[in-house]
């Protein structure tokens, strides 16, 4: 924790003193998290999601957050759903929290991130109900997991098992269509993000390559990605063949990422990859693959998916 953090948290506390004020109590629910049982009181109506997947999950099920965290290379939340969270409030980025932004929003429930250190969370949960999911990291259904305990906390736990049955239902469709479309020698696929140090290889536990591989594909990761690690290091031009699969999905977070990949491609190591010279280059939105989770991501993953089938049967 940084001594920034600290400090805006000591002078945040001490403003927040004043602020807090009793909840209507409307019945009560226990919850499990990674920092012990969480007790709710009645229905929660400012919320403040520290975390992608919080955001997404608080929407998918009807919720609008007050207070939520700008996608990882963005100063906003990520394109897919500002729509629907125009007037959010950004209280925090993938690398550290205002306390003082979210203390100032009074919520009556923070949603954070399954990560989020114990000290942090002792912070948070002083200024309001704090749920940190107790969850296992980088499994298939860790994103399900996440989405059904913030969906718990907001009371709204049936209208996600609804929400996340028919992505299932989607997945297995396309998954139908994989096998029918592609020969099973000519599904494997890896996920990769340009960035302006080069390529990395995305791990195949990630939220959005355990949809390709719940769609069908072969997802895999060149064998360069450490355990408990979202993705490897940055490839070299020179070792750009670590990713040649028969299908490369290549995600950019923003513009710096799209202009050094443009730069790139001109390049002969990047011309020789044989998804190259097979048209199997799917350019995709890294703030939905690579940085967002949650059901309204998936469907927009799965449609991604379903759009690149589309374009390869004809």
């Amino acid at each position: 924790m940084s001594a920034m953090f600290v400090t805006r948290t000591l002078r945040a506390l001490v403003m927040f003193a004043g602020l807090l004020a009793a909840q209507a109590h409307a019945g009560e629910r226990t919850l499990e998290t990674r920092y012990g049982p969480l007790t709710l009181n009645g229905e929660v109506k400012r919320v403040v999601t520290l975390y992608e997947g919080a955001l997404d999950s608080s929407v998918a099920v009807g919720i609008t957050p007050v207070g939520a965290v700008a996608t990882r290379g963005g100063d906003g939340v990520a394109g897919y759903i500002q729509q629907q969270v125009e007037n959010v409030a950004m209280v925090a980025t993938t690398r550290e929290t205002n306390l003082e932004a979210v203390i100032a929003l009074q919520p009556d429930l923070i949603l954070a991130s399954s990560t989020l250190p114990e000290e942090q969370y002792r912070l948070l949960s002083a200024v309001a109900p704090t749920l940190v999911p107790d969850v296992e990291y980088y499994q298939p259904d860790t994103w399900k997991n996440e989405a059904l305990a913030y969906a718990r906390a907001l009371g709204r736990e049936a209208r996600m098992k609804r929400v996340l049955a028919g992505l299932d239902e989607r997945a297995e469709g396309l998954q139908q269509r994989v096998q029918r479309q592609l020969p099973e020698q000519d599904r494997q696929a890896v996920l990769a993000r340009w960035m302006p140090q080069g390529a990395l290889m995305m791990s195949t536990r990630l939220f959005s390559t355990s949809l390709l591989a719940a769609a069908g594909f072969d997802v895999q990761d060149g064998g360069i990605v450490k355990a408990g690690r979202p993705h490897s290091s940055p490839l070299s031009l020179e070792n750009l063949s670590l990713m040649d699969e028969d299908w490369i999905f290549m995600a950019t977070l923003n513009e710096d990422g799209r202009a050094a990949m443009a730069a790139a491609e001109s390049s002969p190591a990047f011309a020789r990859l044989s998804a190259v010279a097979r048209n199997r280059v799917m350019p995709v939105d890294g703030q939905v693959w690579t940085s967002a989770s949650g059901p309204l991501a998936a469907g927009v993953i799965l449609d991604d998916i379903e759009r690149i089938l589309e374009q390869a049967e004809n």
